[in-house]
């Protein structure tokens, strides 16, 4: 009886051993799994480089002071960097024999700007933390401390992205919305990126800061009839209908170095320097969402600050894909 007794006792010390062991075996499975498939974690560096985030600030706040422009350039970079497969940093790749890269696409070329500051961070970082903190994660960090810089919210940054080898030509030039884009044509590019209406609407508002080329907007003041008379005007002396493609304008012209919400209040007077910015309120379905932000700055920050997050998780390599670039410029 006994016997039997100690056997039964056995075998069920037996069978709860096994169980545990499987659980154990599917968490630490499951935890393999997040790391290999690339979960972003804002605390990704922690350990690794704790000082990431005070270099990038550091250096961002030298560039904005030195020069306004230049937090916009940094947040128009992280942006066309997202939209061309995905924030891997190809946008910062040089061209070498292998590819031609996106620096001199039709968006990019003689207006993406800010390659300079980011190499300045990837050069700091790489004396603090070597080989650990990739180009695309710099990029990220910049563009939020941009903001910050130019009176704009912060936001809880997510990392653990890794870096391209390669960067495309034809993808920079299909993928990236164009200035003269119709409010159609930006729902769907935006939708192929997995950013809802919304999301382009509160996105667009980086137009708050920055500048742009004639080249980008002589059409729209030339030919447009959706247009305030006067902006148009005040464009036009310093954008001629010839020649000239490389003057610039602020995209907003009421406050062009703060990050606030009068884009949409421009708009809603016909003075959106892109056709596509007047896209937005133009009698279309994101008319509402640009009336409620032009009088709500608060909810246009928190839209802005939570389609920042989403943009940033758009096909990041993670994991073993990719890799962590030493030269922001070049592979590996």
């Amino acid at each position: 009886m006994c016997v039997k007794r100690a056997h039964r006792f056995l075998l069920n010390m037996m069978m709860r051993t096994l169980v545990c062991i499987g659980v154990m075996a599917v968490f630490v499975s499951f935890i393999n799994m997040n790391s290999v498939n690339g979960q972003l974690s804002s605390t990704f560096y922690d350990k690794s480089c704790p000082r990431l985030q005070s270099v990038v600030q550091s250096v961002v706040k030298q560039a904005v002071a030195k020069e306004k422009r230049m937090g916009a350039s940094l947040v128009r970079l992280h942006f066309h960097d997202c939209f061309v497969n995905g924030c891997d940093g190809s946008i910062l790749l040089d061209d070498n024999a292998t590819f031609t890269g996106e620096k001199t696409a039709g968006p990019n070329a003689n207006s993406a700007r800010g390659f300079e500051v980011i190499d300045s961070i990837k050069t700091q970082v790489e004396a603090t933390c070597s080989g650990v903190v990739s180009c695309a994660d710099i990029l990220t960090i910049a563009a939020r401390d941009s903001i910050v810089e130019l009176q704009g919210p912060t936001w809880t940054v997510m990392l653990g992205r890794r870096d391209s080898p390669t960067a495309s030509l034809s993808a920079a030039n299909n993928n990236i919305p164009s200035p003269a884009s119709s409010l159609s044509t930006l729902i769907s590019s935006f939708q192929a990126h997995g950013l809802s209406t919304k999301d382009l609407v509160a996105l667009s508002g980086a137009h708050t800061i920055g500048q742009s080329r004639c080249a980008f907007f002589r059409t729209r003041i030339y030919n447009e009839s959706n247009i305030n008379a006067g902006f148009a005007t005040s464009v036009k002396a310093n954008c001629p209908s010839a020649g000239g493609d490389n003057n610039l304008s602020p995209l907003d012209s009421v406050t062009p170095t703060t990050f606030d919400n009068k884009y949409y209040a421009n708009l809603k007077i016909q003075k959106g320097l892109f056709h596509s910015d007047q896209q937005l309120f133009n009698g279309g379905s994101t008319d509402s969402q640009v009336t409620a932000y032009s009088t709500n700055q608060n909810s246009f920050f928190t839209d802005f600050t939570a389609a920042m997050v989403k943009m940033g998780n758009i096909s990041p390599l993670t994991g073993n894909s990719g890799q962590i670039r030493r030269n922001c410029r070049k592979a590996n």
